[in-house]
């Protein structure tokens, strides 16, 4: 059995996902009205999950995955709403350790659940054989604070955590027709990333490690609603030394720059008339998860010589970008896998190196470095 507690100050929503779970058969429920029960919970029930609305009175889903990340860490799923607000609430989330950030259902919700149920229940189980991270600096944080329900306060550039972006950072973006000097193809090659469940945080390991100078374009598919791919683009290009932006209109691939493809929908590289381009593409039902890694990659290879790309597969559940990885490495492309020891879910670089797709399989830690060794031994010819 698999002990899943759910905190949502909603009775209809608590009423909800407690249906959803208790039609599996093998969940042990308990529920939870605010953070404050939840936390008094906590010891006594000892879930294996946690559920976690976002926003709810008194003690909210941030400060109290704080405390459930320094009392008794376990994999937290936070539910939230759709509004920019929310999005950036559940970036926030996500860097302080939670394992996933799934949309609430809106309007009638009789009428979504179809839709929300199977996600939620995927995801929930995926989250159960996570290994969640704590945020660093998180006890620091807490003493900080003077009691549990005092507002959270707004950390200084100088003491920001490296693992929470500026929440007004501005992502740069790139006009096609104004750019000055765009390259017939990206100078050397082309670094393709794709991630899903505990991606937010593993991307912000990756790339704010690397130079502005780095010498290839990175596109980026991670799976996650469109609500939310803004706010990761404009967190990271506020961490990191590149310059990153989410592609919602054809972009010229630069080197230096990092391109995140936008939510519910797939990202892909074309050739146009001033050279290869990363271009939002609609979802399309042959790839069951969005953005694609495995259709990008694919676009990828069509247009690029294999021996100058190289894919990175990070942590995430399923088996997207598995297969075109392995098919990449094949054809005399490079791959990374997130090793397991650091993966929050195993399932997409697992796939990636039982395939035997992997070039190299390194931790989270070590991911930038073998990039950037990888790139630097490929010729720009």
């Amino acid at each position: 059995m698999i002990r899943l507690l759910v905190v949502d100050d909603s009775a209809l929503m608590r009423k909800v996902v407690g249906g959803i779970f208790a039609a599996e058969g093998d969940f042990d429920l308990a529920f939870a009205r605010d953070g404050l029960e939840a936390l008094d919970l906590l010891p006594r029930f000892a879930p294996d999950v946690v559920t976690l609305d976002v926003t709810m009175p008194g003690l909210d889903g941030l400060a109290c995955l704080d405390r459930i990340m320094l009392e008794r860490p376990c994999p937290v799923v936070m539910l939230s709403s759709l509004t920019g607000e929310g999005a950036e609430a559940s970036l926030d989330a996500l860097a302080r350790g939670a394992v996933d950030v799934l949309e609430k259902p809106v309007g009638a919700v009789s009428l979504e659940i179809d839709r929300f149920a199977p996600v939620l229940v995927r995801t929930v189980r995926a989250a159960a054989r996570s290994r969640p991270r704590t945020a660093h600096g998180l006890a620091a944080r807490l003493r900080a604070r003077h009691a549990a329900l005092a507002p959270r306060p707004a950390p200084s550039p100088a003491s920001r955590p490296p693992d929470l972006g500026p929440p007004d950072a501005v992502a740069t973006g790139i006009d096609p027709d104004q750019s000055p000097s765009v390259p017939a193809d990206p100078a050397g090659g082309l670094v393709l990333v794709g991630a899903s469940t505990g991606g937010p945080p593993a991307l912000t390991a990756l790339l704010s490690e690397l130079p502005a100078g780095f010498p290839w374009p990175i596109v980026v598919a991670q799976h996650m609603p469109a609500t939310f791919t803004g706010p990761l683009a404009r967190r990271l290009d506020g961490l990191c030394a590149l310059t990153v932006q989410e592609v919602t209109a054809p972009a010229p691939l630069v080197p230096g720059r990092v391109y995140v493809g936008r939510g519910d929908a797939d990202v892909i590289v074309v050739r146009r008339p001033g050279g290869l381009m990363a271009a939002p593409a609609p979802a399309q039902a042959d790839y069951p998860w969005h953005p694609s890694v495995d259709r990008l990659v694919e676009s990828a290879l069509d247009l690029v010589p294999p021996r100058r790309l190289v894919g990175v597969l990070m942590t995430g559940m399923g088996r997207d970008g598995a297969r075109s990885m392995a098919a990449l490495r094949a054809r005399g492309g490079r791959t990374i896998a997130e090793a397991e020891a650091t993966a929050v879910v195993w399932g997409m670089p697992g796939e990636l190196v039982r395939a035997g797709g992997a070039s190299v399989v390194a931790p989270l830690e070590a991911i930038a470095a073998e990039l950037t060794a990888l790139v630097a031994g490929i010729p720009a010819s």
